[in-house]
């Protein structure tokens, strides 16, 4: 399985540029059986979502399902989504066949005010794609190892998010550890540029479960990162490591 991140730099609200970027990402970017973009790609990171929040996903996920029927491979996106009265920071996994369940970010950044504006998941989603089991995460999840406690349950975490500049050292510690407690290959995707919260530096990577780096994005500019996900490594490190049943807790 091949996956890759794809970093972008987020044109503020503006849904048609933003589009337009992500569409130059995937022809740029290498075959790959998953394409992940970072979170709320299609506005940035808004607490103003009305008039912006795509009805459950819009024409960004009309988007989305033409490429993962053009690129043959499963596209994964982060967006502003208004859905029965409510507004949500919703993941879509769409394959060229269907559109799996959809995940709602859980833990809302209240530093922000994203909990004011929008309502938070409330269910643990596995994705299965060509052999792999995967687990969705937006941004500040992350931060919540609980949360994302792996009990043999993924072989994949999928992280879509914003981290400004100001706290990269954060992510870099953070997506790392979450590969090494889970045993799990860590795909994590982080904007460019700026915006009214600040800069973003990117620090788009693939990790391995042992804590790796074996891809990553330039720093500060658009691009895409891509690497092999070995599902038999993962089986061998589990059965000769056994974490997890080693935890005095399940």
């Amino acid at each position: 399985m091949r996956v890759t991140v794809l970093q972008q730099d987020i044109v503020w609200l503006d849904p048609v540029s933003n589009r337009a970027k992500m569409e130059k990402l995937l022809k740029e970017a290498p075959k790959s059986d998953i394409y992940v973009f970072p979170e709320m790609c299609s506005t940035g990171f808004c607490m103003q979502p009305t008039g912006v929040a795509e009805e459950n996903g819009g024409e960004t996920l009309e988007k989305m399902k033409e490429w993962a029927c053009e690129y043959d491979a499963a596209i994964v996106a982060t967006i502003m989504t208004h859905d029965s009265g409510k507004y949500f920071n919703r993941m879509f996994f769409v394959t060229p066949d269907a559109l799996l369940e959809p995940y709602d970010k859980i833990h809302l950044f209240e530093y922000s005010g994203e909990d004011m504006v929008f309502t938070p998941g409330d269910k643990r989603v596995i994705w299965e794609w060509r052999g792999l089991r995967i687990r969705p995460a937006i941004c500040y999840d992350i931060r919540f190892p609980l949360t994302l406690h792996n009990n043999d349950a993924y072989d994949v975490l999928i992280v879509s998010a914003n981290f400004p500049e100001s706290r990269i050292l954060a992510w870099d510690t953070l997506v790392r550890a979450r590969a090494i407690e889970n045993q799990c290959y860590v795909v994590a995707s982080n904007r460019v540029g700026s915006d009214e919260y600040g800069n973003y530096v990117g620090h788009s990577v693939v990790i391995a479960p042992y804590g790796t780096t074996i891809a990553s994005c330039v720093d500060y500019k658009e691009s895409s990162a891509t690497a092999d996900i070995d599902s038999e490594m993962i089986a061998k490190m589990r059965k000769a490591f056994p974490l997890m049943q080693d935890k005095c807790w399940k």
